[in-house]
């Protein structure tokens, strides 16, 4: 059974496990002080940190999602930018990268934010196929200082 929950205390451990498996996934290591950081910023309060959600699968965590809220110039309300998205492999395709995202949604709307968006890099083709089906892919090409 398939559950998605808002990240609590008790999770840091797998937590970790997860992001740390994401950030390979995309060739990234980050010093121990950003993981301090953003685990703070995961659970804190302040109106510009980030929510993290969990899927646990049979009471087992096997993915995870970041987002945030923030204010946009072309529009009144704010937007919500899904920073992070990872599943298990050994349990893709079974329906918890889309519960993550709808489970995003769903906070998007409640918040009054239309808007969900996020990035992705060309050659993730297994997450693509998911993000066609649910999401407008966007003509934008990313520039970075």
């Amino acid at each position: 059974m398939l559950k998605i929950r808002p990240l609590a205390e008790g999770d840091h451990a797998e937590w970790r496990r997860l992001w740390t498996l994401y950030l390979a996934f995309y060739e990234t290591k980050l010093p121990e002080e950003i993981y301090a950081t953003y685990w703070k910023r995961l659970l804190g309060d302040d109106p510009q940190d980030f929510h993290g959600l969990i899927a646990e699968q049979d009471g087992k965590p096997i993915g995870l999602t970041h987002y945030v809220f923030h204010r946009h110039g072309w529009k009144i309300e704010n937007t919500c930018y899904l920073q992070d998205l990872y599943v298990d492999k050994s349990v893709r395709g079974a329906g918890a990268g889309r519960a993550l995202i709808e489970a995003v949604y769903a906070a998007a709307d409640a918040a009054g934010c239309p808007s969900v968006y996020w990035l992705t890099q060309d050659f993730n083709a297994t997450a693509r196929r998911l993000y066609d089906r649910i999401a407008n892919k966007t003509p934008f090409i990313v520039y970075r200082r």
